[in-house]
């Protein structure tokens, strides 16, 4: 693709990048066909081949309004696009710089500026967060039903093994699923233990900074991955085995840490060590798992679907690894239709664009249960939450659902 950026942006570090993925683009429109906008909107401009033009044609200095900001927001950032593309475009990259020009171009209305910052600022402050889905999980009963497909019903966390290990991993302190769901955490804990790793939590890291980053808040994602980098670091020091992160969502953030960090003197060489030392839960504890040979009773669901997350499967390039590991552990895997599709939870986007949202996790629901499974398990407390909000069968983390087949041995 032919490009000549405007004056403004062209040699400055977002303009170099933007350029050299634009330039990639072949214009094929391989990746409509896996979109899942597109599919349900038939607009080529709420594809990913339509939204490169736009972004393209912001860069070069042609005016934005509305209607590119309109078609930017509908964007999920599932990078199924990416997964698809014969040319290596790297859409995730280029759709942040979008976004970030266009938002400094185009102004919102009201409503959409406080729903934005309400998100920012309230999802990722946990002395807001916690106390708010307390309250909003012992009202669950009382509350419209948009309001409760938000809230999912809170389930005990168990205890937290006490046992100190030789092997030491650090497991990150998110900003929404500890409340929403800290049956995650504690069923990571008890796993691991169980295998001979002990599982610390530090205190000062907190969000992975992917909220404000997708609200266009660049630089408040920035000062959260560098707080958190500041946060392990004495860890990292200290000879800490790895950063294992059981939210695909936010795994697929930290993994980004040294792009997002990359000209920052301060902290690009950690940011970089940092990377290497962290792994989706499921890429680091399968061989751990067959090593150790823990004893696996028979789960309370044996016939189950999972849904990988894009987050996952797109955005980390991790696929089948749940699946494998489940089957060798004896579940018995329900085939889907179109796997590779989101589920319109998409971290902030079931609340800011929820029509959407519902039917994109209306769609994945009818394929998931197509094939009547005893539960649905998944990778990302977003997910999890979204597609429980209708789901006919329980739906639970892959790791509760291991955890649960280890306390029945």
């Amino acid at each position: 693709m032919e490009t000549h950026l405007a004056d403004w942006i062209k040699g400055t570090p977002d303009g170099q990048l933007a350029e050299e993925i634009l330039r990639n683009c072949v214009h094929c429109g391989f990746c409509t066909a896996t979109c899942p906008t597109y599919q349900i909107l038939g607009d080529e401009l709420d594809g990913p081949r339509g939204r490169i033009y736009l972004i393209k044609q912001a860069l070069e200095g042609e005016p934005a309004g509305r209607a590119t900001q309109q078609h930017l927001d509908r964007c999920l950032t599932c990078r199924n696009c990416e997964t698809t593309c014969p040319s290596g475009v790297q859409y995730g990259h280029l759709v942040d710089i979008g976004r970030r020009v266009i938002e400094s171009r185009v102004a919102r209305p009201l409503g959409e500026r406080l729903l934005r910052g309400a998100l920012r600022e309230g999802l990722t402050r946990r002395w807001l967060f916690d106390p708010a889905m307390r309250v909003g999980q012992a009202l669950r009963p009382l509350v419209p039903a948009s309001l409760r497909n938000k809230v999912p019903e809170r389930r005990p966390p168990g205890s937290w093994p006490r046992t100190e290990h030789a092997s030491r991993v650090l497991i990150l302190r998110g900003c929404v699923q500890p409340a929403m769901m800290p049956s995650i955490d504690a069923a990571t804990a008890r796993v691991l233990d169980r295998i001979g790793v002990q599982t610390l939590v530090e205190a000062r890291s907190a969000c992975c900074g992917a909220v404000r980053l997708h609200l266009n808040d660049h630089a408040g994602g920035l000062a959260d991955a560098r707080r958190n980098i500041d946060a392990w670091w004495p860890h990292v020091q200290a000879g800490i085995e790895a950063i294992l992160i059981n939210a695909s969502g936010c795994g697929a953030m930290v993994k980004d840490y040294a792009h997002l960090l990359r000209d920052d003197p301060a902290y690009a060489e950690r940011a970089a060590r940092i990377v290497s030392l962290t792994h989706d839960l499921s890429e680091w504890l399968p061989a751990r798992i067959e090593a150790a040979a823990p004893h696996i009773g028979a789960p309370a669901h044996r016939r189950v679907a999972f849904h990988p997350p894009c987050t996952l499967q797109h955005a980390q390039g991790i696929r089948g690894a749940v699946e494998s590991l489940l089957v060798s552990l004896g579940a018995e895997l329900v085939p889907f239709a179109d796997p590779h599709l989101c589920c319109g939870s998409a971290g902030t986007y079931s609340v800011t664009q929820p029509e959407l949202s519902m039917r994109l996790r209306d769609r994945k629901l009818a394929a998931l249960q197509a094939g009547a499974p005893e539960a649905i398990l998944s990778a990302n407390v977003g997910c999890l939450a979204h597609l429980a909000s209708a789901a006919r069968v329980p739906v639970r983390h892959w790791i509760e659902w291991l955890d649960d087949a280890m306390a029945r041995a």
